[in-house]
């Protein structure tokens, strides 16, 4: 396994430290034809799998209505960056169950940030 870490090591980029309940906005660098731009995906994380330069994480919003989800590589050169915006007290590590709940009840408590 140090093979493998070594040659991943330099893949690897800074990123934030986020949980599952955070609410992340990720920046998504998106190539339309010779052009490209950055586009917004603001939503609830709602599982990570670690892995080094594997790890992904797993964002879902709420769109017109239409749950959507997304996954994200974690270290991938299409993120130009990601923002937490709030953290909320979860008590599982894969928040699926909110793929069934609708409106107020898929709402999560606000975690305190320390000061």
């Amino acid at each position: 396994m140090k093979a493998i870490e070594a040659v991943e090591r330099p893949q690897l980029q800074a990123r934030p430290t986020m949980r599952s309940g955070d609410t992340v906005r990720v920046h998504v660098k998106v190539r339309e034809g010779e052009k490209e731009r950055i586009q917004v995906f603001e939503g609830l994380v709602i599982a990570q799998h670690r892995g080094g330069a594997r790890a992904t994480f797993t964002v879902r919003k709420v769109s017109f209505g239409q749950g959507v989800e997304r996954i994200f590589p974690l270290h991938s050169p299409i993120i130009d960056k990601i923002q937490v915006v709030r953290s909320a007290r979860v008590r599982r590590a894969k928040l699926y169950f909110l793929r069934k709940l609708r409106g107020k009840a898929a709402r999560m408590r606000e975690r305190r940030r320390r000061t």
